[in-house]
């Protein structure tokens, strides 16, 4: 039991569940749930993918982990770096084979997915910029790939531009958090190359951006009025508050918690998304 608890906690369910429902609101939104059951497999195939990129992370993270996050299975010594690995490799196989009965477009964006988010976490993640680029890209291509399950893609691109800026935002935020540990593994990330002041005004570039761009589908006339209120009270007010708090206080702790707080706010998003097409 605790070891399957181990491999359940590898995965980061959490962002497991955000990136399957992410792609059924690709869908919604694109205008069809139908057929059904190729939004299910999109939905299924795109969370094993998911959870084997957060455990191939770990596994090549074990030591800015062992400092920045010892509770993690791995430095926790709940699993080893081979178990970790092969069960990457396990779900990044059942995620690609699912994909193959959703359709052609789907599988190829599956298998590019999958090799981008192995590369991210082996080389990648390091570097400046590129690594962070490369987990938003992602987290877009989930309402994407919803879309492509139902043959639709059009609207499922606002939510996926969204995606973009929202996890780009929050890269740089965890990047600032985790500068100890990555400075120790020899990474190249943004905060240790040009400092932490430099990493804020990105940030804070990147998310007034986002601020400006959520009104623009009700401006529009493609979301209404539900939408325009989900999204100001529940997700800008948090961009907003995210903001100000990390000018305030940049010490990991802060940046932690505020981590944690945009993770939440993104089913806040998926929310306003979902009552926007009301």
């Amino acid at each position: 039991m605790n070891k399957a608890l181990a491999y359940l906690q590898l995965a980061r369910p959490l962002n497991v569940i955000i990136g399957a429902l992410s792609i059924f609101m690709g869908a919604f939104i694109a205008g069809s749930i139908e057929p059904l059951n190729k939004v299910i497999l999109a939905m299924i195939s795109g969370a094993l993918i998911a959870g084997a990129a957060n455990s191939i992370n770990d596994y090549f993270d074990v030591n800015i982990d062992s400092i920045n996050k010892p509770y993690r299975p791995i430095p926790a010594n709940k699993l080893t770096r081979r178990e970790a690995y092969t069960y990457s490799l396990v779900l990044f196989v059942l995620g690609v084979l699912l994909s193959i009965f959703i359709n052609q477009t789907a599988f190829i964006i599956a298998i590019f997915a999958c090799l981008l988010l192995y590369t991210y976490s082996a080389r990648l993640k390091r570097t400046v910029i590129w690594g962070n680029l490369t987990v938003s890209f992602m987290t877009a291509f989930a309402f994407i790939y919803g879309g492509v399950a139902v043959d639709l893609l059009t609207i499922s691109l606002i939510p996926a531009i969204f995606a973009f800026l929202f996890h780009f935002g929050r890269e740089i935020i965890k990047d600032i958090e985790d500068m100890n540990g990555d400075q120790s593994d020899g990474a190249r990330t943004l905060p240790l190359i040009y400092g932490v002041r430099i990493s804020l005004l990105l940030m804070t570039f990147i998310y007034a951006l986002l601020i400006v761009l959520t009104y623009m589908p009700y401006m529009l006339n493609i979301f209404g009025n539900i939408y325009v209120y989900i999204v100001t009270c529940g997700v800008n007010v948090v961009l907003i508050f995210t903001i100000i708090s990390s000018w305030r206080k940049p010490e990991p702790e802060n940046l932690g918690r505020l981590s944690l707080l945009l993770k939440i706010d993104m089913f806040i998003g998926l929310i306003a998304i979902y009552f926007g097409r009301f």
